[in-house]
């Protein structure tokens, strides 16, 4: 079946899930380097986002155990990158905040991740490949409105 296209709704469903998964876990990683694993990336990435979470829903967010992004979020804490302090409204709870080295490395990776897309659209597909990417995007695009 190698070289042949699913065209069963399930299927393509399926197929474009896994892709765009993986496409925003290269874009995430993309900015990472020595000094953040790609989970560090990742949360960053994340919170760059929204700028305040708790650890249980980057936890969902990400898909990793609490107790996983407890220990990732003590990394970027460690390293400058957030802060933690108590949620408010339950005494239970910590609000993870970006700094402003948080920020700045968060729209870093953006822009690092921006680059490797278009480094990668650049060198490894066709012109025709590139219309047909284009073509899905505006389709995608339609899906979404």
């Amino acid at each position: 079946m190698a070289g042949k296209q699913a065209t069963s709704v399930p299927q393509v469903a399926i197929d474009l899930r896994a892709v765009v998964a993986r496409l925003l876990r290269k874009l995430r990683e993309a900015g990472a380097d020595d000094t953040l694993t790609p989970s560090q990336a990742s949360a960053l990435a994340r919170l760059g986002k929204g700028g305040v979470a708790t650890v249980s829903a980057l936890a969902r967010a990400e898909k990793v155990r609490p107790q996983s992004m407890a220990a990732t979020i003590e990394a970027l804490e460690a390293g400058g990158f957030v802060t933690r302090s108590q949620d408010p409204t339950d005494g239970r709870r910590q609000i993870i905040e970006l700094t402003e080295p948080g920020w700045a490395r968060a729209e870093g990776q953006k822009d690092a991740g921006a680059a490797w897309l278009e480094t990668a659209l650049a060198s490894g597909v066709s012109a025709d490949e590139l219309r047909t990417i284009a073509e899905a995007t505006a389709i995608l695009q339609r899906m979404l409105a």
